[in-house]
């Protein structure tokens, strides 16, 4: 590992020649023809290989419609050029929610989330053209031990975890959502994907990340039953999802995941470790799963890494200043990327001819679309996923579309500010390059949060 240091690149020359001292993987290419290459996803096609990645908002409505501010949110995605839309996390329920105000599809807002969407596409064929028609991908979640549906933790877990739970409240004897409960909750998923095909979406994501529900059903060692203990039972519960899925809406309809393949969190409880240094990497299981996934007929994939809640949130998302409280990393954020960089890598290798996404572009900045261009052009990934950029700088698209760069000017400067604006419990966006939206937010919540 190297020694941490903030971007201070001026040139592509400089952050090239820094990737080689630190030993970090990352291929960089002027040519960004790759970029704009349409990519074919199931039964549909992406005008180009740019993808929003699922940055919640935190600011539904409290039944789960769209406000205003999710809805200024898709447009400026929809006028950015992106061809993947991937819509953030909408509860399957409303004690799966994460927030009071997450995103929530029910047989009553139907409606509003399908207006938004033809809105959407609308927008970004009046921009691009008739031709250009995004694809609309819904995350759909259960946020499992970090539920907090009524704005007060309320944790749903399918085991006990001895470095997570005592944050939560959670004592060694609090019961475990049961397999009965996990059978249940195999239909609302599928009720919600009725719902997001009603609403015109072209799919759904289940999620799997983040030690949200799933991704901690599948590292779930400890627990008894039809869903925990073997690779097969740990599995079980979204490979039934998908399959039920895939029955209810039939073939021409995306279903995707996105996945942790590396939990950096202490086996048995983490998943993708190391038995012995849970800060290493082992993949075999999460590349035997995403084996599974493709031969279960998923039609897209995103990896992740790591737990947003955990002390080393850079494993997930490489950046320069840390939440209030957090740890300075004990690698170069290079490092950090790079290691994202190779899990997409080795899932793109397993799904072969299935699309990737790629991430953990946004700490590159203004050099995000060169690694992006090399890593489509050695088939490291399909597309580029855009996360805490896309908060910032919706229409890097479209600049690099039609400009053939970023600006520096709008770019993410991975200051986790967005993070602290969500640990905060308020509304989420980006406090520096959208401040006239977010910045007061950001300052009466630090007020509040500081009692």
């Amino acid at each position: 590992m190297s020694e941490f240091e903030g971007f201070n690149f001026k040139i592509l020359e400089d952050i090239q020649r820094k990737a080689n001292e630190v030993k970090a993987d990352i291929q960089f290419t002027e040519d960004l023809s790759p970029l704009l290459q349409k990519v074919k996803i199931g039964p549909k096609q992406a005008p180009n290989s740019f993808a929003i990645l699922p940055m919640e908002g935190c600011d539904s409505e409290l039944d789960g419609t769209p406000s205003d501010l999710v809805r200024r949110r898709y447009r400026r995605y929809a006028s950015g050029g992106a061809g993947l839309i991937w819509w953030e996390a909408c509860a399957v329920l409303q004690e799966a929610k994460a927030n009071p105000h997450q995103m929530s599809l029910t047989s009553a807002n139907v409606g509003s989330f399908a207006s938004l969407l033809h809105e959407t596409i609308k927008i970004a064929q009046e921009t691009f053209g008739p031709s250009h028609r995004p694809i609309n991908i819904l995350q759909l979640t259960h946020s499992g031990r970090y539920s907090r549906p009524e704005g007060k933790a309320t944790p749903l877990v399918p085991q006990h975890d001895p470095i997570l739970d005592p944050p939560l409240g959670i004592s060694a004897d609090s019961p475990l959502i049961s397999d009965a409960y996990l059978d249940d909750l195999i239909g609302a998923y599928v009720q919600s994907a009725l719902l997001a095909q009603e609403a015109g979406y072209d799919g759904v994501d289940i999620k799997s990340c983040h030690r949200y529900l799933i991704s901690e059903l599948l590292a779930s060692y400890t627990r008894s039953g039809r869903y925990g203990g073997s690779f097969e039972n740990r599995t079980r519960f979204p490979l039934t999802i998908i399959e039920e899925i895939r029955n209810a809406v039939g073939s021409d309809f995306i279903i995707a995941s996105r996945i942790n393949v590396f939990d950096a969190h202490p086996f048995p409880y983490g998943w993708g470790v190391d038995e012995k240094d849970f800060l290493k990497p082992n993949l075999n299981e999460p590349l035997k799963y995403i084996g599974l996934l493709k031969k279960q007929g998923i039609n897209l994939l995103s990896t992740s890494a790591g737990n947003p809640y955990s002390p080393i949130a850079y494993i997930t998302r490489p950046f320069d200043q840390s939440i209030i409280g957090g740890k300075k990393p004990h690698e170069h954020p290079l490092e950090s990327v790079a290691r994202l960089f190779q899990f997409t890598r080795m899932a793109q290798a397993e799904m072969k001819d299935i699309p990737v996404i790629g991430n953990g572009y946004s700490w590159l900045r203004q050099f995000l679309p060169y690694a992006g261009a090399a890593n489509i052009a050695n088939q490291s990934c399909t597309m580029v996923g855009l996360g805490r950029e896309a908060f910032a700088y919706p229409d890097a698209p479209r600049d690099i579309m039609e400009k053939g760069k970023m600006n520096p000017r709008k770019v993410c400067i991975t200051c986790s500010k967005c993070t602290q604006l969500m640990r905060d419990h308020s509304y989420t966006g980006c406090v520096v390059r959208d401040a006239e939206i977010y910045l007061k937010m950001y300052n009466e919540a630090r007020k509040q949060a500081n009692g």
